[in-house]
């Protein structure tokens, strides 16, 4: 994928358009998929009861994704100029509801000032305003990352990461394939507690196995766990996405 249309939003999908009624469009870029088995009673209390926490040989996994955002547009409007790249992470987890293989996101934090109180109210999220640092240089990736205001100095996240093989697509029964393509997500509003659903559509992730230098990372800290070295890293160049909105779901 060519980096100057990918960092300008410039790249369209290859593939059919989805059924739902996207809103958004999104590039992500320079992906970092970072992954933990974790034992599922250690995440029940954080995730809504009536979700259920999906498991791969018996674990929960917990997955924490720092990459770049950018390209994005609303659906009807130009590219909005003052909606520069920022850096994102998200701190996830995997369940299922009515069938489906879905995300649930337990936090999220980025750096720009405008999109975390806009996606708080629209979509719900649970964003975290934080200070963060981004470098994409030679093909190694420096993130990083200190929740706001500064006094909350327990939830930092440092890495350096690089690919270190060639692009590969996840095969189907594989557990790359199980943790990455997900394409339905459930969060917690956090001004109401209520519980949301939302879509995002994209080509399949073209992945590449990935090495990384975690010097910092204390960002499920909070819920009780502590992380240590990650069972799986995996890295991706990035996809332009079509994000559904984020309504309220059943309880």
């Amino acid at each position: 994928m060519d980096d100057e249309l990918l960092q300008k939003g410039r790249v369209e999908l290859n593939t059919p358009m989805p059924a739902f009624r996207w809103t958004m469009k999104q590039t992500w870029e320079h992906f970092l998929f970072s992954h933990w088995p974790v034992p599922l009673e250690a995440i029940r209390s954080f995730v809504p009861e009536a979700l259920d926490i999906d498991t791969w040989d018996g674990q929960a996994w917990i997955g924490i994704l720092p990459f770049r955002i950018g390209g994005i547009r609303l659906k009807y409007m130009p590219s909005l100029p003052w909606m520069r790249s920022f850096p994102e992470i998200n701190v996830r987890t995997y369940i299922r509801s009515g069938g489906e293989s879905a995300i649930f996101f337990l936090s999220m934090d980025a750096s720009h000032p405008l999109l975390v109180p806009i996606a708080k109210q629209w979509y719900r999220l649970p964003y975290h305003q934080a200070k963060m640092h981004f470098r994409a240089d030679r093909g190694s990736i420096a993130i990083q990352n200190r929740r706001l205001p500064a006094s909350r100095s327990d939830e930092i996240f440092c890495a350096a990461y690089r690919p270190v093989s060639a692009p590969f697509a996840a095969r189907q029964g594989t557990i790359e394939h199980w943790l990455m393509e997900r394409y339905i997500y459930y969060c917690r509003c956090g001004r109401s507690g209520g519980l949301y659903r939302g879509e995002v559509y994209h080509e399949p992730w073209r992945l590449q196995t990935a090495e990384a230098d975690i010097v910092c990372n204390t960002l499920t800290r909070g819920f009780g766990l502590e992380l240590g070295t990650p069972a799986l890293l995996h890295y991706s160049r990035g996809t332009r996405a079509l994000i559904g909105p984020c309504l309220k779901a059943p309880e």
